[in-house]
């Protein structure tokens, strides 16, 4: 089965990953392939720019997917219990090559809040990248489970825990078809 986590900006994807990989998954981070695709300084040069001029961030996007999808499909096809962490997933129209999408959702200002005190963002900074984003709640919306990360991360540890015992009940069920 292909897997997938999405979810909004500092909504806790990452760390819900890291939960995941305790549990025996193993996963690829879209982010992770950006970073290595894109350097330090040019992404925040580029930052600057593509949240502010849509034209200027499908460019991007135009350059940078290919790869990334390339990256995730391979991955994907090894055998093994995988998950691909894919934070735009529905923005780039991903969603279809997936038989289960799990969102981790927050509300707006404990994203806002954690980009500012986390990640050194601006309000304004944090705002825009938010609003470069399909807003968490579509995504949620959209997808077959989803994990509400509001609280400490002994509860996400905990709600993580939970989507893989229901992940686990599904790949079993798939499996005796």
């Amino acid at each position: 089965m292909r897997i997938a986590l999405t979810g909004g900006i500092a909504c806790g994807k990452s760390l819900a990953a890291g939960y995941l990989r305790e549990l025996g998954f193993e996963t690829i981070d879209a982010d992770d392939i950006v970073h290595r695709l894109v350097p330090a300084g040019e992404r925040r040069r580029l930052a600057k720019t593509v949240f502010r001029d849509e034209k200027a961030r499908r460019a991007l996007e135009a350059r940078i997917h290919p790869p990334v999808r390339a990256a995730i499909d391979e991955f994907l096809s090894r055998p093994g219990r995988r998950i691909a962490v894919v934070p735009l997933l529905f923005e780039v129209r991903w969603d279809e090559n997936y038989d289960i999408i799990c969102c981790v959702k927050s509300e707006k200002e404990k994203q806002i809040l954690r980009m500012t005190t986390t990640r050194g963002y601006t309000r304004e900074e944090a705002e825009a990248r938010l609003a470069a984003q399909m807003p968490v709640e579509e995504k949620a919306a959209k997808s077959h489970y989803v994990i509400e990360n509001d609280g400490s991360a002994e509860e996400l540890k905990a709600s993580v825990a939970a989507f893989a015992r229901w992940l686990e009940r599904r790949t079993e069920k798939q499996t005796e078809r």
